[in-house]
């Protein structure tokens, strides 16, 4: 360590290897999707379902990517990270839940209902595992727990992006 380098402490501690490497790999992995996105620009802004799983598909990978760095910042007490966990699956969940609703509208003009129950649990599941894990460190049990529930929902989020990615550079050509 450097002269001037903090050395981790407290229950995040253990956790950083795994936040340093959620970061990088996620703030990557974003670019990516933007990149593969503009590939077929002009397919995913026609259908606003297309759109809205992008949008939520980036809002749950990025969610990931700024958990991972908050836990980075030393000092930090379970209740504090639960609280900020709880705040950003608040925003991503606004933004889910507007997609959610425009995908269900894209469904009603496309007829292609019977695959909306997949595509909005894709970027929900992260969030469902991200809310739990912040209530439970915010109730103070052992913060492992929580931080295993945030860990899972991060690495569901790096999952759920490279398979829409793959949907945003070949599906959406078929």
């Amino acid at each position: 360590m450097g002269r001037y380098a903090v050395r981790m402490t407290g229950f995040l501690a253990e956790w950083s290897d795994f936040n340093v490497a959620v970061a990088g790999a996620g703030a990557a992995l974003g670019g990516l999707l933007i990149v593969a996105l503009s590939v077929n620009i002009r397919q995913i802004a026609e259908s606003r379902g297309l759109a809205a799983r992008a949008g939520a598909s980036i809002a749950t990978l990025i969610l990931g990517v700024a958990l991972s760095c908050a836990a980075l910042i030393p000092g930090q007490v379970a209740w504090g990270f639960g609280l900020q966990v709880l705040a950003g699956t608040v925003v991503c969940g606004i933004v889910a839940a507007r997609s959610a609703i425009a995908i269900r509208a894209d469904a009603k003009v496309t007829g292609y209902g019977r695959y909306d129950a997949e595509r909005i649990a894709v970027f929900t599941l992260p969030l469902l595992f991200d809310l739990v894990g912040g209530v439970l460190l915010i109730a103070l049990v052992p913060p492992s727990v929580g931080m295993v529930l945030v860990s899972v929902a991060t690495i569901l989020a790096i999952v759920t992006t490279v398979l829409f990615s793959w949907v945003a550079l070949v599906e959406v050509l078929r």
